[in-house]
């Protein structure tokens, strides 16, 4: 019996490992009353997955097939390095939508009702926020470097709102949701 439980510890420690290092990463800020903003943080890491994105999409507009070349012309190399920098633009693209979802939309955007003061106000911070959504979307579905300028203009858009000094209130009246 000891030996049956000591296994059963030990396949369900196993699991959990398992599952603990294969799940990824968890960056959600913050679903506690924590009452902590980098609103200036969170903009600079939405220019750095911009960047990346350009980068990937120009890497893979300029491969060329000089390396291993199979017979049609496809170089193994150049399919693989095509693959990872596809890989990686969709993990930028993706991380953008996380922090202007998991961040701004829940954390720093607060709704005003139709006919308050602020309602208007709190449409076009939507309306911007929803603009890096899309464009970061559609950096995931192409290799356009015109999609990757709307996405980073799309950002420049909301920095101005974001890039004041770390002071936990800001003075915009925003608080945390929490």
């Amino acid at each position: 019996m000891r030996t049956t439980s000591f296994l059963s510890l030990v396949a369900a420690v196993a699991a959990g490992f398992i599952l603990a290092t294969s799940a990824p990463p968890v960056a959600a800020h913050c679903q506690i009353p924590c009452g902590i903003y980098d609103d200036p943080m969170r903009i600079t890491m939405l220019r750095e997955d911009a960047e990346t994105i350009a980068k990937a999409v120009d890497t893979a507009r300029t491969l060329d097939n000089d390396d291993y070349t199979s017979e049609d012309g496809t170089s193994a190399l150049d399919l693989n390095q095509l693959i990872r920098w596809t890989t990686t633009k969709d993990e930028a693209a993706t991380n953008i939508q996380r922090i202007v979802s998991d961040y701004f939309l829940t954390q720093r955007v607060k709704a005003v009702p139709a006919g308050e003061a602020g309602h208007e106000a709190y449409l076009d911070q939507l309306t911007k926020m929803h603009a890096i959504l899309v464009a970061a979307m559609k950096c995931k579905q192409t290799v356009d470097p015109a999609a990757v300028a709307t996405l980073k203009a799309s950002i420049e858009v909301i920095a101005p709102m974001y890039v004041h000094e770390h002071d936990h209130d800001h003075g915009h009246g925003h608080d945390h949701g929490g």
